[in-house]
């Protein structure tokens, strides 16, 4: 039965028209998770697609313009069509990119495309005054291109790394100083407490006194074995060789000589370098960190060849030569090695090299996979008997995962399993050179890839956890217990430690699971205190004088655009940059509504968009809806920003213009909502997910007077298999279906996404097989419409192919496949955009 008030009350919230860019959006409007009422207080939510009042807009003198002219409908609203949607998005505005604060805390930066072209130009503008961005020349780049620049520990100074090489400047004056002119790729530069500046060329390491002027070699890294004055063995003709023939003899005995004197002078004169350290033939580097005092180096090496299997090869058919090319793309998870690496730590005075044993780490040899092993020896009618072994474990792959103390008296590693369930934060004895175990994170079901930050305070750690379900911030001395600085249920992360250790910055989803307000976190006390206010999404960088923020700032309708926001006194939020154009400021975007939509399996509801058209409440031929499913699996798209699927966005808009309903759920397996929602599919990926999608659409039939039986659904990678999955699995759920850069058996998949939720074939088939939808293709009953880039090197065209072939042999006959022959994972040409949705298009209209 139709709930009238909610109706309403959904209907109101509901944008047809132009875009707002002022307007007030209350946090109370955006209910919390927690809210499980009647119907009749659905857990509704207005997507802000206005700004606060607080916010101080700054009217741009010039706006984008735009080639394409929109035509009208009889009421006079622009109609959206496909044409304008799928074209090349320059259309809509070219948002910054890659946006940093000046040293001086007085300018900022960011990157712009170029109209029609990939190239992108990197602009200045003053956060004070009225005069606008400009452009930062060629020849003026290396002054200002210092984004990830070091500073010295006094504040003065700071280096960085541009077209690789290295560049000085004094932030008391701007001046700005070469230091490198080579054609090497200098890297990982930083300074040194005595302050030289050091930096990276391959696998050595070198300091260059500024003073001086001169360049000193720290270490050399060798991927040979250790040289030996003698081989260990010698072959009998060898033997016979040496004695019977006495040039052989006499050219040995040189050698050993000059060797010999080679090490005499090595060891006698201070300006002949020995800094080779062996860490054995056919390896490779994978991590290396120097100490701030250049005395130390922390290096992980692998074997050569251990990261993969071999390489599959992918065809394209569509070459400049004309020519098919076998290009080289991934191995599968089904093909994919046990990987690991040696931990070493170097001297680079002694000259002495210590393996860093993994043995002192908790759980290090546990049979993580024992009960997995025993499901799945038993269904082949075999015992598993479990037992302990050392367990393949390696330096985590994240952003900066070794990291040393400010004044370089410890160092701190994040170390991972291969098996994905046991993340170690670690840091070393450097008297007795072993690991010492700071913080384990076991989770049963998989460690996530994010919330992994980390780092110094003054006598211990910071790191992010979700051990207690959510990712929250502890700090921890070195000998004591941890300390949870945040609670709740919501996630912590883009932590920034202030300069006196007494705060953080952090981005954080308190008010709502979509919506992410920056806040500064007591390093004492845990107090979190709002710093913005702004609602939708946003992102952040402290200035280096720690008294403002450059904010990307975006709303479900509104494209990203950088805002200031000083953290003294109660200033509005200013608005620095427009971007926008006017023609797509003008068009009639549907801005949804967030819904909490009841789960029937769980306590927690779905959060979900929800694009409602006019009068929707009173047609008397029960409307037609659209679910779309988003990628990725781990990714939110319910959240009160602007999403990275704008053009479905778009696509939903005019859909409802033309009467349609149309839900984006955010299922279980989304980003946002917490660990037991993240590891929800562990192992039987599809099933969580489709029941959460039934439970959209009853909502739907419940709320928004939609006909059960005239429901499609779509989407793309994740959102196809989901497609897949549904229409295979529960074929009464969905009228039709249009699955997109499919993934039809995850043992074809690559490794570290799907070994996570699924582990690994060899180990695991149960869980493949139920979770890959080649496996339930017999339950096909309705049209399905497969759409497959043919050079995708993410989802291989052959998940497309295979699918297809299984198709044909069951004798299904509802299914169209149309294939792109230029087209990655991610469509780059607008026509292929525009062929493949009004594929899309026709689907829905002739089906539902």
């Amino acid at each position: 039965m139709m709930k009238k008030n909610i109706i309403a009350g959904v209907i109101s919230m509901v944008l047809l028209g132009c875009v707002s860019t002022t307007g007030e959006q209350s946090a109370e409007s955006v209910l919390d998770s927690t809210e499980q009422s009647s119907v009749a207080d659905k857990q509704l939510a207005l997507a802000q697609e206005t700004q606060p009042t607080t916010v101080k807009q700054v009217i741009p003198k010039v706006m984008p313009k735009s080639t394409l002219i929109p035509t009208e409908l009889a009421n006079g609203e622009v109609n959206i069509t496909l044409e304008q949607i799928m074209a090349d998005p320059d259309w809509i505005g070219r948002a910054p990119e890659s946006w940093y604060w000046g040293a001086d805390s007085k300018s900022i930066f960011y990157r712009q495309k170029q109209q029609g072209n990939q190239l992108r130009d990197l602009y200045q503008q003053a956060i004070n005054g009225d005069k606008g961005a400009e452009k930062v020349s060629l020849a003026t780049l290396h002054q200002v291109a210092d984004k990830e620049a070091v500073n010295n520990l006094a504040g003065t100074q700071a280096v960085y790394v541009f077209e690789g090489n290295v560049f000085i400047k004094d932030l008391r004056t701007g001046k700005v100083k070469q230091l490198t002119y080579t054609s090497a790729a200098e890297s990982d530069v930083m300074f040194l407490t005595n302050g030289d500046v050091a930096y990276r060329v391959g696998d050595k390491f070198f300091a260059l006194d500024i003073q001086a002027n001169q360049i000193k070699e720290l270490a050399s890294l060798k991927m040979q074995d250790q040289p030996r004055e003698k081989q260990a063995t010698e072959s009998y003709l060898a033997s016979e060789q040496r004695q019977l023939i006495a040039y052989i003899a006499k050219q040995q005995r040189n050698k050993q000589l000059t060797d010999r004197e080679q090490q005499r002078l090595k060891a006698a004169n201070k300006t002949v370098t020995q800094t080779e350290f062996y860490l054995g033939q056919n390896k490779r580097v994978v991590h290396a960190s120097l100490s701030p005092n250049g005395d130390k180096l922390i290096v992980s090496v692998t074997d050569n060849k251990a990261r993969s299997a071999a390489s599959d090869i992918m065809p394209n058919y569509i070459a400049k030569d004309a020519n098919i090319k076998a290009q080289k793309a991934r191995a599968r998870v089904a093909n994919n090695r046990q990987y690991q690496e040696a931990l070493y730590l170097l001297d680079l005075k002694s000259g002495q090299q210590f393996a860093l044993s993994y043995d002192s780490l908790p759980g290090y040899d546990q049979d993580v996979l024992a009960a997995v092993k025993t499901e799945n020896y038993a269904q082949q009618g075999k015992h598993y008997q479990s037992k302990k072994a050392p367990r393949n474990i390696h330096v985590m792959q994240t952003y900066q995962p070794i990291k040393w103390h400010p004044q370089g008296k410890q160092v701190a590693i994040m170390l991972e399993a291969w098996d994905n369930k046991d993340r170690w934060l670690t840091t070393v004895n450097l008297l007795e050179n072993k690991l010492v175990n700071q913080h384990r994170l076991h989770d049963d079901a998989w460690i996530n890839w994010n919330f992994n930050e980390f780092g110094w305070l003054e006598q211990g750690l910071y790191y992010l956890s979700e051990e207690s379900g959510y990712s929250h911030l502890y700090s921890k001395s070195l000998t004591g217990k941890a300390k949870k600085l945040t609670q709740g249920a919501f996630e912590v992360s883009e932590l920034t430690l202030v300069k006196d250790h007494s705060s953080f910055i952090a981005k954080a989803n308190k008010k709502h699971p979509g919506l992410y307000e920056i806040y500064r976190i007591d390093a004492n006390s845990g107090a979190m205190t709002a710093l913005t206010d702004l609602g939708g999404m946003n992102n952040y960088a402290l200035s280096p004088d720690e008294s403002k923020l450059l904010i990307e700032h975006s709303t479900v309708t509104m494209p990203p655009e950088l805002y200031l926001q000083s953290l003294t006194g109660n200033s509005e939020a200013e608005r620095l940059t427009h971007t926008v154009s006017e023609q797509f400021l003008a068009m009639p975007w549907v801005a949804p509504s967030v819904v909490a939509i009841p789960s029937s399996k769980q306590n927690a509801p779905i959060y979900s968009r929800v694009y409602l058209p006019k009068n929707y409440d009173q047609q008397v031929d029960k409307n037609r809806a659209v679910m779309f499913s988003h990628g990725a699996g781990y990714l939110q798209n319910a959240h009160l920003g602007w999403s990275g699927y704008f053009r479905e966005f778009m696509f939903h808009s005019m859909l409802v213009q033309q009467g349609y309903v149309v839900i984006d759920m955010d299922y279980r397996a989304s980003k946002g909502y917490g660990r037991d929602w993240r590891t929800a599919i562990y192992r039987h990926m599809g099933k969580p997910e489709v029941e959460d999608m039934r439970d959209g659409v009853n909502w739907l039939v419940e709320n928004a007077n939609v006909d059960p039986q005239r429901v499609g659904t779509y989407g793309g990678s994740y959102g196809g298999f989901l497609t897949l999955m549904s229409m295979f699995t529960e074929p009464d759920l969905f009228a039709c279906g249009s699955a997109l850069r499919l993934v039809s058996d995850w043992a074809y998949y690559n490794h570290g996404y799907t070994s996570n939720i699924l582990n690994t074939p060899a180990d695991d088939a149960i869980a493949y097989r139920r979770s890959s939808p080649i496996y339930f293709a017999e339950g096909l009953t309705k049209p399905l419409l497969i759409n497959a880039p043919m050079v995708d090197d993410n989802v291989f065209f052959q998940d497309t192919v295979r699918l297809v072939q299984r198709l044909i042999e069951l004798e299904k006959q509802d299914f169209e496949t149309a294939i792109y022959p230029v087209e990655p994972h991610g469509f780059v040409q607008p026509s292929s955009w525009l062929n493949e949705y009004r594929r899309i298009y026709k689907l829905f209209e002739s089906t539902l």
